[in-house]
């Protein structure tokens, strides 16, 4: 599917946080929830290193922040806007929020559960399939995790 203005948009947003994390030398990877109109209802970024927290990925915090705002568990309406093909993990508790959409930015081959490794979100088998956009400014926000990762590699 193609992106769409508010998608470009968002991501642009999700960047933002995705750089945020470098501040706390965590993977500089951002996610926001945009409700129908665009309006961003939650935010998150990478915070693994940050909390110690093994769970905490960009799009669970950011998913998390959406429901605190909704005050429920259900964001139907929404999308996921992430800077990273979400993992496993993430991709399930995308299909368990019950959003919409989840957009993303660069793939990621070794980890990616929205079609490059693994389809979770589109897997048959679950009661509950977002229509997924790929590849949304996915050359900047793959550069972020190409200079991170060169940076971290030598030192």
């Amino acid at each position: 599917m193609k992106p769409s203005a508010l998608d470009s948009a968002a991501m642009h947003l999700a960047l933002d946080e995705a750089r945020a994390a470098l501040l706390t030398d965590d993977v500089p990877i951002g996610a926001v929830v945009i409700d129908t109109d665009g309006t961003v209802i939650g935010r998150g970024r990478n915070r693994r290193e940050a909390d110690g927290d093994p769970t905490a990925h960009a799009e669970v915090v950011a998913l998390r922040d959406a429901a605190r705002a909704r005050g429920q568990w259900r964001l139907d309406g929404c999308s996921l806007v992430v800077t990273l093909e979400p993992c496993t993990m993430c991709a399930g508790a995308a299909v368990l929020a019950r959003v919409d959409r989840v957009v993303f930015g660069a793939f990621d081959p070794k980890a990616g559960a929205v079609g490059s490794l693994w389809d979770v979100v589109r897997d048959r088998r679950l009661n509950h399939r977002p229509e997924v956009v790929a590849g949304v400014l996915d050359d900047e926000c793959g550069a972020l995790l190409a200079d991170f990762f060169a940076k971290h590699r030598a030192d």
